[in-house]
């Protein structure tokens, strides 16, 4: 089955194609509306965060981790806007802005993106580009991982890769004209 988010219109891959195969569970957020263009307040230099809540994760879920990614980005290993990773198991939602803290407000560990920046970065496509997706994930993660030894988003997903029991997806694009 296609991801809803592959489309001919973008030109990047699925980037979960390759990872191992695991259940979904429900997301939802305030601020995105699934496959629909993102809301200005979500992009650029001085984005906010998502609203982002979810449900329905795997028994075994120790830990959450999220992250945004853009697929189309110029490069041949796509762009991590945000990612963030041993998110407690009781937290089931982050509320809009939780980006911009060191921790999301709950303790998490918070990696420095592709951007250079720690936390998270606004959708941002090069201007004439087209249209670039960014896919917000939430991954029910089944341990606490070493934070001493993931220093970046690539290793992060690497290890969600072998620890995830789960995984929700919602998703918009952004164009700069």
């Amino acid at each position: 089955m296609t991801a809803n988010y592959v489309s001919d219109r973008f030109p990047g891959p699925d980037p979960y194609a390759p990872l191992a195969d695991v259940p979904s569970f429900d997301i939802a957020s305030e601020d995105i509306v699934d496959g629909e263009r993102l809301a200005d307040t979500l992009a650029g230099d001085n984005a906010t965060s998502p609203q982002l809540s979810w449900s329905g994760a795997p028994e075994g879920t120790k830990t959450y981790a999220v992250t945004c990614f853009d697929p189309d980005a110029p490069t041949a290993s796509g762009f991590w806007h945000w990612s963030a990773f041993n998110i407690p198991a009781d937290v089931t939602e982050l509320p809009a802005g939780a980006g911009a803290k060191d921790d999301l407000g709950v303790g998490a560990v918070v990696l420095t993106g592709d951007s250079g920046v720690q936390g998270y970065y606004g959708a941002n496509p090069p201007a004439g580009h087209g249209p670039h997706r960014y896919l917000y994930a939430v991954h029910a993660v089944d341990t606490e991982l070493p934070a001493d030894e993931i220093a970046n988003p690539t290793q992060l997903g690497f290890n969600l890769n072998f620890h995830s029991l789960g995984r929700a997806i919602i998703w918009g694009w952004y164009e700069n004209q």
